[in-house]
């Protein structure tokens, strides 16, 4: 974060800064290589302490977990009762931005994929605690955490008698608790002498409370060793983000309901990471995360207390503010079903301060395949051919859903896709962009585009605050508030039906909230106030009217949200003469513009775009048109260099008054 946000953070009021949630946790994919790599994370584990969380995602082998409390080699496994092992070919370093896994089958096998989980120790986020048994009951553990529990998860560490792993959350009574390493139901212990927990007033913001003596192996056996994990429940208290007054986890429950459209678990945040488990009855303890995917109907599945990799089937979907079951489904969804989660906030929470860290670009000339962005940086990726084709440019997200695979075959790809030059329903078949499982020429997974052909072009956006950000919703026919992330006023939206060939909508703040353009079309905006109900958005909601193409009963759609980010990107119209001169546009930028796309409002006009890979300069710019299927243009001087944004050159676009975005 730059000074000059932390001062006017201090200066608000609300007590400065906090830190990111990206500073604090991180999901990372990466393949096994069978030699030592260090797997970057951003997460310091070496300055602050932390826990890293390893499964292997593609065959059946346990989970690994190594904390700094603890030190490296040392692991415990969630889905077995086993004391702590050691291996010095583990986990072999924790770094200010990374760890580091030495050759161990178990975290390193050669090509096959892992996923791993970091957790960084921090006030209000997560702690990790350890001590000695003393044999006494209803003992007091002391944390750091600065605010009551909201789950504790606890292991035996040394030798003797293998002992399950315990589990109290926020929402249990006095003496409850749950064990990971099992499906077993809640366990309802009745008294503090058969509790492995004592009361639940017992947790506290400094301690936790252990049971009595009938179960004090579980926790406080004399002589043995112990260590907890400790997460905390922000309930708008949290102190994280750029004002310190964002909550980034939340431990809570839900009752199932039983239907397809399952209840809707408002957490006031859009998570990137659950944690779920059904207490009633025996069942699992299911892991969701962005990078694997929450829609486990494509995804498969891991669960904390399994070894295995489960068949995908249970599907879970996240939103502006929460999540949701959408199968009836005893694991997730039963009819009166309890279940309990752990849940922590997508990020980042700051306004990107470098494009570089949210835009990328890249093209391939040669045929066969365009990749080089790590998984975690795209939440939206484009890719079009250049030659042109019937489909261009196609449009993937996280949101949908990027299929994860490493075979390589043309176009061959079934992420959930939409096509800009036509109105098509997204398709799922015959496309290029997907997410590999394990690995692409560098340690992390990465999104890429497999094509058959030559000249291709993949384009990777990262979602951020005042820049970027993508809603999915149902529409109703009837006017309705959409809520959103983007932390900002929105000021262009792209909106486009998953059905069917309703139209991809734009809504542009020059032209306001009366007025919309297609994106697969030439036409100029027209008017209708049922498109977005004649409302403006604010930075938390947009408003969608009657109108078909944004709003059609049954259908669900895609919003894709822009706004200007301080030096990173740029929403906003220009005024051009053909034949009078150049036309600056002054985007605020230092090293001028990486993507530039414009459409003549004033009346009939192409969307034109262009980017510096293929070429932003004083001579020729190759450009696609995002409502052509024709090949890219590469004899007209469109657009020039301009350090502040870009240059329109005098002879090129008709006369009057252009929308346009960009990217530094």
């Amino acid at each position: 974060m730059s000074v000059s946000k932390i001062v006017a953070a201090a200066a608000s009021g609300v007590g400065g800064a906090g830190p990111d949630v990206d500073e604090l946790f991180a999901t990372r994919l990466y393949k096994g290589t069978a030699s030592s790599q260090t797997i970057t994370t951003d997460i310091d584990l070496s300055g602050e302490g932390g826990l890293v969380w390893i499964k292997q995602r593609d065959a059946t082998r346990d989970h690994y977990l190594f904390d700094t409390a603890r030190g490296v080699y040392k692991y415990i496994r969630s889905n077995v009762t086993d004391a702590e092992g050691s291996l010095n070919t583990t986990l072999t370093a924790f770094n200010n931005n990374s760890f580091t896994i030495g050759n161990r089958a178990a975290v390193n096998e050669s090509n096959k994929a892992f996923a791993s989980w970091s957790f960084r120790k921090a006030e209000k986020f997560f702690d990790i605690v350890t001590w000695t048994g003393d044999g006494t009951a209803s003992r007091n553990i002391s944390h750091n955490l600065k605010s009551i529990p909201g789950h504790v998860i606890v292991k035996k560490t040394s030798g003797g008698s293998a002992i399950g792993w315990i589990n109290w959350h926020r929402t249990f009574s006095d003496y409850q608790s749950v064990f990971i390493n099992t499906d077993e139901a809640l366990y309802n212990a009745g008294n503090i002498n058969s509790g492995v927990f004592g009361l639940a007033s017992g947790f506290t913001s400094t301690q936790f409370q252990l049971g009595g003596t009938s179960n004090i192996t579980y926790h406080n056996e004399n002589n043995s060793t112990y260590v907890a994990y400790v997460f905390a429940h922000n309930n708008n208290d949290g102190g994280f983000g750029p004002d310190g007054d964002a909550d980034i986890i939340k431990c809570g429950s839900y009752t199932g309901n039983g239907s397809t459209t399952g209840p809707i678990i408002n957490l006031g945040f859009e998570p990137q990471w659950v944690m779920l488990k059904r207490t009633d009855s025996a069942d699992e303890w299911f892991m969701y995360d962005i990078m694997r995917g929450f829609d486990l109907t494509t995804t498969s599945r891991l669960s904390a207390n399994t070894s295995s990799e489960r068949s995908p089937s249970l599907s879970v979907v996240p939103n502006a503010t929460g999540f949701q079951p959408v199968i009836s489904h005893g694991s997730v969804n039963a009819s009166g079903g309890n279940y309990i989660y752990v849940a922590i906030r997508r990020g980042s929470l700051n306004v990107p301060e470098n494009a570089t860290k949210v835009f990328t670009v890249n093209t391939d000339a040669t045929g066969g395949t365009v990749n080089g962005f790590r998984a975690h940086e795209v939440d939206m990726a484009w890719f079009a051919k250049r030659d042109g084709n019937a489909k261009n440019v196609q449009v993937a997200d996280r949101i949908r859903g990027f299929q994860n695979t490493d075979t390589n075959s043309d176009d061959a790809y079934t992420s959930p896709t939409f096509a800009t030059n036509v109105n098509d329903a997204e398709f799922t078949s015959s496309n290029s962009i997907h997410q590999t499982i394990k690995l692409n020429s560098s340690q992390s997974a990465v999104v890429r585009a497999v094509s058959g052909g030559s000249n291709f072009c993949l384009w990777g956006f990262k979602r951020a605050p005042s820049y970027f950000d993508m809603v999915a919703y149902n529409g109703s026919s009837s006017a309705q508030n959409i809520t959103h992330n983007l932390d900002a006023i929105p000021e262009m939206m792209w909106i486009k039906s998953r059905a069917n060939g309703n139209s991809w909508t734009v809504y542009h703040k020059d032209q306001g909230a009366t007025k919309r353009a297609f994106l697969s079309g030439t036409q100029a905006f027209d008017t209708g106030s049922t498109i977005f109900n004649d409302t403006a958005p604010t930075a938390t909601q947009f408003t969608v009217g009657t109108d078909s193409n944004t709003n059609y009963n049954g259908h669900t759609f895609m919003a894709y949200l822009f706004a200007t980010a301080e030096g990173v990107s740029k929403v906003g119209s220009f005024s051009h003469t053909n034949g009078g001169g150049d036309t600056n546009v002054d985007c605020g930028f230092s090293s001028g513009a990486r993507l530039v796309m414009c459409k003549r409002a004033s009346g009939t006009g192409s969307w034109y775009f262009f980017d510096s890979a293929r070429g932003i300069v004083s001579g020729n710019d190759p450009h696609l048109e995002l409502n052509s299927s024709g090949a890219e243009v590469t004899g007209s001087d469109v657009i020039d260099p301009l350090n502040a944004g870009f240059t329109v050159t005098s002879g090129f676009l008709s006369s009057g008054t252009y929308i346009f975005w960009a990217i530094a």
